[in-house]
């Protein structure tokens, strides 16, 4: 049922409730039209996980989080209230969460995409090592990680860009 047929069916019964001074907001019942939107995994707490990254904030503060298989950095700043940026929120259509790892690490990832090098190529600071947070996923191989979060990032939208209609 559409809301606006819900509220067109349940009119009356509020309106002669009004009418009659019966009205009570328990008469009101919540309801949602779709799920929650959650970032991360369910079920994932601080702490939870076999392995440890290392994340250097932009101050030179080192803060060690926990990870479970599959967590990408992303997940990890945002379950851990790290200040790393993430303007669309992970579908790899910016360059905020650019994050910059380890050489020795670096080499133990998979290549990055074409589309995550053509987010890369609007990155503030890109190194040889740089690398997009919400395409870092965790596993064996990288427990122990150190990367480091930029000084800056590069948001177009928030930047002055603005948008050109086609």
């Amino acid at each position: 049922m559409t809301l606006l047929r819900l509220v067109q069916h349940h009119a009356p019964v509020f309106k002669a409730a009004a009418r009659n001074n019966s009205y009570k907001p328990s008469m009101m019942r919540s309801f949602s039209t779709f799920g929650a939107l959650l970032h991360g995994k369910p079920g994932v707490a601080k702490g939870d996980g076999p392995y440890t990254v290392h994340f250097v904030t932009p101050e030179g503060e080192t803060i060690d989080v926990k990870a479970t298989e599959g967590d990408t950095m992303l997940d990890l700043a945002q379950r851990y209230d790290i200040d790393l940026e993430c303007a669309c929120e992970g579908s790899l259509a910016c360059s905020t969460c650019h994050v910059i790892c380890d050489e020795d690490y670096y080499e133990k990832m998979e290549e990055p995409s074409d589309e995550e090098n053509d987010m890369l190529d609007l990155a503030f600071g890109l190194t040889d090592t740089s690398r997009l947070g919400c395409q870092i996923e965790m596993c064996k191989d990288l427990d122990g990680i150190t990367v480091r979060i930029p000084s800056a990032t590069r948001n177009l939208r928030v930047d002055g860009s603005k948008p050109v209609h086609h």
